[in-house]
């Protein structure tokens, strides 16, 4: 009886943590590889370090530095270089969107019809929606250039 408890917790989990994988960010996923990497390198590194292998165990510590770095030398470097929200290029989808980028999202010349633009963000939200496995970022964006483009 235990072990169906064990098992049905188990599954219950393992949906949830589906769920939440799927959405989660290319940032997030990053990092949960970062970490998922450190502890592995820590772990391993420790396991040899018992087995009297110094060595390799340095080796394997050495898979923690990518998490190091991400995760605290990384900040200070970014905070001493005194980078603002300013510096660098504009990423897309931060802020407004304008016209030029509509067009371009939906792949369309500043000379297209109404009709042109309605067919184009169909088309492409067919291939881009998130009920078929298509992004939401992706899906806002076509949503955003559509509003931007019709309004005026």
């Amino acid at each position: 009886m235990i072990w169906l408890l064990l098992g049905a917790a188990t599954l219950v989990g393992m949906v949830w943590l589906m769920r939440a994988f799927a959405r989660a960010s290319v940032a997030d996923i990053k990092e949960l590889v970062n970490w998922v990497v450190a502890l592995g390198g820590m772990s391993l590194a420790l396991l040899l370090l018992l087995t009297g292998r110094l060595p390799l165990a340095v080796f394997a510590s050495s898979l923690v530095l990518p998490l190091i770095w991400n995760r605290f030398l990384g900040r200070i470097f970014h905070m001493r270089g005194g980078a603002s929200a300013d510096d660098g290029p504009r990423r897309a989808g931060d802020g407004a969107m304008t016209r030029e980028e509509a067009y371009k999202v939906l792949g369309l010349q500043p000379d297209a019809s109404e009709a042109d633009i309605r067919a184009a963000h169909r088309r492409l939200m067919a291939a881009a929606h998130p009920d078929r496995g298509g992004s939401d970022w992706i899906a806002a964006r076509l949503n955003q250039a559509r509003d931007i483009l019709l309004r005026g």
